[in-house]
């Protein structure tokens, strides 16, 4: 058996999603997902133009195999464009073997390790008000952790509300916020009023549903590290379950100086593509979850090494999974997750009707918890007519600008 064809599919039902099927002479097929939001087409090129060429005649159960000569024959290694592309191989691949073998992947990679993965849902508001009736609205739908995202007085826009004006009408904004059109949307951003603002909606949360309720925030990068230093410890009282993207990623030893200051979890790592993003911060354990998405970060085969070396020190994963990664991306997650020793939780954001038609998927959600299914492989089939009745429409993630007019970090 070897591969006979690669197809890059572009659809966009609910927001852009990039799909590598790789079909075998056997006439067996494998779904990977190569979705790199706000930046799709980039890894669609890099796909088409560079590694579908390399993929005919090749035998798909060399996974590791073809993972290694994609990544080293590259020479120019790393980054979000080319970890996706070869994620995207690499489900494709895992895919197949599952269907040959007659088994869900989780199978192939040493059986469950759990009945269940708990996932945490997106609650918002930019009130109180507003946010407690987000809140019970995820309690019926099943969460039993739920992440809480606030307006700050005085910003008109602001990352993760769900009621922020948005040009895709009907779509909730914190499930997609980039926003179709020529130009990224500008948002409005002041650290002092957030820090000021965010302990007493977490006390808010809490005099109201309580001490058990695991809450999780995601600062999104905004913060230098001693600002991230002060929240962390000024949310102690309220034992979060993480706070997530406290300080941008791409300095690891600002880590450090919030370790110092504060006992609250940290979750970090959306924005890394390699274990060798996390090696410092792992070894030195300045995080406690791993928020990497098997999508942007190798695939399966390359993000449960980076989740075994997280393992020896006690570093639990808490893998990505907002609506941009596609079905596809968030199956691999689940059967990744279910199989891991150390699991943490695991993000789920519910995709829209128009997705669900387009990928139609095997998992359960069922209590607060998600399992990816019995049907042999990832459990996703992609149907091609209806992905083609959704064009790719050019949509870009927002940015922000602080009072005096400085982009900032989103």
């Amino acid at each position: 058996m070897i591969i006979d064809k690669a197809e890059v599919i572009v659809t966009s039902p609910d927001r852009n999603f990039v799909t590598l099927k790789i079909t075998t002479s056997d006439g067996v097929t494998g779904l990977g997902d190569a979705t790199l939001n706000g930046r799709e087409l980039a890894v669609v090129a890099y796909l088409s133009e560079h590694i579908v060429p390399l993929l005919i005649n090749r035998d798909p159960a060399k996974i590791e195999d073809t993972w290694q000569f994609l990544y080293r024959s590259a020479y120019w290694r790393r980054g979000p464009v080319t970890m996706a592309a070869i994620a995207a191989v690499d489900m494709a691949l895992w895919d197949i073997k599952g269907k040959v073998a007659g088994l869900p992947v989780y199978q192939l990679l040493g059986g469950a390790s759990r009945n269940g993965l708990l996932a945490y849902g997106h609650a918002s508001g930019k009130t109180i008000s507003e946010l407690f009736d987000s809140v019970r609205d995820h309690q019926e739908q099943g969460y039993r952790a739920i992440r809480v995202q606030t307006g700050v007085p005085g910003l008109k826009s602001i990352y993760g509300i769900a009621s922020n004006a948005t040009h895709a009408v009907g779509v909730r904004y914190d499930h997609e916020p980039a926003v179709r059109g020529a130009l990224p949307k500008e948002e409005d951003w002041d650290t002092r009023s957030y820090l000021r603002h965010l302990p007493t909606v977490f006390e808010a949360v809490r005099n109201e549903f309580g001490p058990e309720l695991p809450l999780l925030h995601d600062g999104h990068h905004r913060m230098t590290p001693i600002q991230a230093a002060q929240l962390g410890k000024s949310l102690e009282p309220y034992d979060l379950f993480w706070l997530e993207d406290c300080t941008p990623a791409e300095n690891p030893e600002a880590l450090r100086l919030v370790r110092q200051h504060t006992t609250t979890p940290l979750a970090i790592g959306e924005i890394f593509n390699t274990v060798w993003d996390y090696q410092q911060i792992i070894r030195e354990q300045l995080i406690d979850y791993v928020r990497s998405a098997v999508t942007h970060t190798g695939g399966i085969s390359h993000l449960k090494k980076v989740l075994e070396y997280a393992s020896q020190y006690q570093i639990k994963s808490g893998m990505h999974g907002p609506t941009d990664i596609s079905p596809v991306g968030m199956a691999a997650a689940m059967h990744l997750g279910l199989s891991i020793h150390n699991f943490g939780i695991q993000e789920y954001m519910k995709h829209g009707a128009k997705t669900d038609q387009v990928f139609q998927q095997s998992f359960t959600w069922k209590d607060g918890f998600l399992h990816p299914g019995d049907k042999p492989g990832l459990g996703v089939e992609l149907d091609v007519d209806e992905a083609g009745s959704y064009p790719y429409v050019q949509a870009y993630l927002p940015y922000n600008r602080l009072a005096d007019g400085t982009v900032h970090d989103w």
